[in-house]
């Protein structure tokens, strides 16, 4: 069997890591124990939580042992990496509201009847008395690194600057890592390469208090070719959930990606063998668009399941392989509220436009269709109970006034 590492480094997951060659020398001796943190600042994971997912998947594969650990209470401080501004506070209830829907996500990628572990850091964070907390923990962190690591830049370049609270929060995922150490025999943490300064100080701190070895890889985070990030709709984020992005727009998704980017997608995104990989990817011309499909469904079977991934296929088949409206995207209409509302109405609520102004200039492009014909003023109101809607060529909601 191939070396974990070097799976996860042809696959593109890799960005950085520590302590490299001692790494490899414990992953090779037998199975390790590693986590990754998701914090609930949503009702669900999206796209972006995606990757790690599924290299802890290829690590479990391999023989090592995943903790899923679900932050119940480092989301009460809120993380400040890569932020501008500081996060939402959520209440308690919201914040476990959001980890009781998480953990139920997580279970559909990882097998936690195979030896992993799902942990919520509120059962150790919530009830720390602050002073012995200081005294065990804080003694070891030095606050001129902490500033200059990268979690904390754009805050302290910034006006707003950054509260003491946000300033907790390295200690309090650095604490993470050491309870989980003490906890689990954990050795590894794994996450998004925007956690690489949160990490390391974490495995720093096992170092230094218990004298035995901790490590940190960071994956890449999922970006086009533009190096800007990838995962967001029309609608806003592509989430997990199927209530808040269905199966179909999540299909669709993927199946609309750049050509130059589906290589790159098959590899971090699904488990298919790199050669079949490689050999998608190099397709050119209209040929790239069967490779797109593969990428589409794949992913989709691994979110929504196979029989989700096989109706997403199939509606998209026939909507524009047939010119059908097979299995469109529903967006309802409450009859008095369709009585008078114009095309632009229509188009900005159902999340084929962002605003109403962008829908009078999609109108006035003439690039929305309704049942195949073009609109052709911004003041139509449609009088239809039930209406294919197309934006451009691959944007299609149905339309059905209730």
């Amino acid at each position: 069997m191939a070396h974990i590492m070097d799976v996860l480094e042809e696959r593109g997951f890799i960005k950085q890591v520590m302590h490299e060659e001692e790494l490899r020398e414990r992953l090779a001796q037998g199975p390790m124990t590693f986590y990754v943190g998701f914090d609930p600042t949503a009702d669900s994971l999206h796209v972006g939580h995606f990757i790690p997912i599924m290299a802890m998947a290829h690590m479990q594969r391999a023989g090592h042992r995943p903790i899923a650990l679900v932050g119940g209470g480092t989301c009460m401080i809120g993380d400040p990496s890569g932020k501008a501004d500081m996060r939402k506070m959520l209440s308690v209830e919201q914040i476990d509201s959001n980890v009781a829907k998480i953990k139920k996500q997580l279970q559909r990628f990882i097998d936690f009847d195979n030896g992993a572990k799902l942990v919520n850091n509120a059962d150790w964070l919530r009830n720390l008395n602050y002073i012995e907390f200081l005294r065990e923990i804080g003694v070891h962190f030095n606050v001129n690194k902490m500033l200059a690591a990268d979690c904390f830049k754009i805050r302290m370049e910034r006006d707003t600057g950054l509260t003491f609270l946000e300033f907790n929060y390295m200690l309090m995922q650095g604490y993470d890592f050491y309870r989980l150490h003490q906890d689990y025999g954990c050795e590894l943490q794994c996450g998004g390469d925007d956690q690489w300064s949160n990490m390391i100080a974490g495995a720093d701190l096992i170092r230094k208090k218990d004298q035995e070895p901790a490590f940190a890889i960071t994956f890449a985070l999922l970006a086009n070719s533009q190096g800007q990030k990838m995962g967001k709709t029309v609608a806003g984020a592509l989430w997990l959930d199927e209530e808040k992005t269905s199966p179909y727009d999540f299909y669709q998704y993927w199946r609309n990606v750049e050509d130059d980017m589906v290589e790159k997608c098959l590899a971090l995104l699904t488990f298919l063998p790199m050669d079949e990989v490689r050999r998608l990817g190099a397709l050119e011309g209209a040929k790239i668009n069967e490779a797109k499909k593969i990428l589409a469904f794949e992913v989709t079977k691994i979110v929504h399941g196979e029989e989700k991934a096989l109706a997403a296929q199939k509606s998209a088949e026939a909507l524009f392989g047939a010119g059908t409206e097979g299995e469109a995207p529903v967006y309802e209409l409450a009859a008095d509220e369709a009585k008078n509302m114009r095309i632009v109405d229509v188009l900005a609520a159902a999340g084929l436009a962002k605003s109403k102004s962008e829908a009078r200039k999609l109108v006035e492009q003439g690039a929305v269709l309704i049942d195949g014909e073009k609109v052709t003023s911004i003041d139509f109101v449609p009088d239809r109970q039930e209406y294919l809607l197309r934006r451009g060529k691959k944007q299609y909601k149905k339309i059905i006034v209730k």
